[in-house]
């Protein structure tokens, strides 16, 4: 009888919980190259910049960091907004863009920076429909 109660509390837990990343993915008549170098120029006129990118696979990881955010914990630091990006060319010919938006708060511990993962922000996620608006046509 334990054991049926303690399998439903683990089956409820693994049900509830929610994905904190929000990915959107479209297709593009574009060849990968054109799309992968209209989303490296789109990224910093949203105020995004750019951390690490990867030629050969067409994959970029963008943040932006909220100072404005304040809560009751000495530790907190800020905000920070990721986009990850990658483009893959489709089955159909075309070229297939994938955007994951993800929002951590920074804390300061005693081990160093600590990033954890929240539910992504309504600026992230805005941010991600504005690179698909700028390069997904």
């Amino acid at each position: 009888m334990r054991y049926r109660a303690l399998a439903l509390v683990g089956l409820a837990i693994a049900c509830a919980s929610s994905s904190y990343t929000v990915t959107t993915t479209a297709a593009v008549p574009k060849p990968v190259a054109d799309v992968y170098a209209c989303l490296r120029a789109a990224i910093t006129p949203i105020g995004y910049t750019q951390t690490s990118y990867d030629v050969a696979s067409h994959r970029l990881t963008a943040r932006r960091y909220n100072e404005t955010v304040r809560r009751p914990d000495v530790r907190f630091r800020r905000m920070v907004d990721e986009l990850e990006i990658e483009v893959r060319p489709d089955s159909g010919g075309r070229s297939a863009i994938g955007v994951a938006a993800r929002t951590f708060a920074e804390y300061m511990t005693e081990r160093g920076q600590t990033l954890v993962q929240e539910a992504a922000s309504d600026s992230v996620q805005a941010a991600g429909q504005a690179v698909f608006a700028a390069c997904g046509r």
